[in-house]
């Protein structure tokens, strides 16, 4: 049974290994939301992963399975919508349908208790395979494209240098 609870700064030590296991290194390759190939380095830190946990108008939430954290997102009011980032789950359970789950938990909270019309998110374009996933759970592809902070560290040490992100969105009411 997956539960889901709003992260402490308690959590900070056992998220910064979870959201880096998702996306970078050897071990990110046993799952699907790999972006090893893509980038090096870091994808968050303990002080990123505190400031959006004590920032206002933002959550993390952790979602848990037989006492193990196996996923997180954050989610944070912005400009009127809700936005969607810092998406992890442990690779050994992804493709089981915990990240489908946690991903609802997220739009809840947007909808239902902070009556927000709509969830925004910024995915990698050169991530057609996680572009997808989002569009099957009802996010629209705006065509809007973000560039890639090329330069700042903590997104990353970029192995290409053709990346930007998309904005994606779902009318949540």
């Amino acid at each position: 049974m997956l539960s889901f609870r709003r992260a402490t700064l308690d959590d900070v030590d056992a998220l910064v290994p979870l959201v880096e296991s998702a996306y970078r290194g050897d071990a990110s390759r046993q799952g699907w939301t790999t972006e090893a190939d893509l980038l090096d380095g870091q994808r968050t830190d303990p002080d990123g992963v505190a400031e959006v946990i004590t920032a206002d108008k933002s959550v993390v939430v952790i979602a848990e399975q037989d006492g193990a954290l196996v996923a997180c997102c954050h989610v944070a009011q912005e400009n009127g919508a809700g936005y969607f980032g810092m998406f992890a789950v442990d690779p050994g359970r992804q493709a089981g349908g915990v990240g489908r789950l946690t991903l609802a938990e997220a739009e809840r909270v947007v909808a239902e208790e902070w009556g927000l019309p709509e969830m925004r998110m910024k995915v990698l374009t050169a991530r057609a395979d996680l572009v997808a996933w989002y569009v099957r759970r009802g996010y629209t592809q705006t065509g809007e494209l973000i560039p890639f902070p090329y330069g700042d560290d903590r997104f990353g040490l970029p192995r290409r240098d053709d990346l930007a992100f998309e904005l994606l969105v779902k009318k949540l009411v």
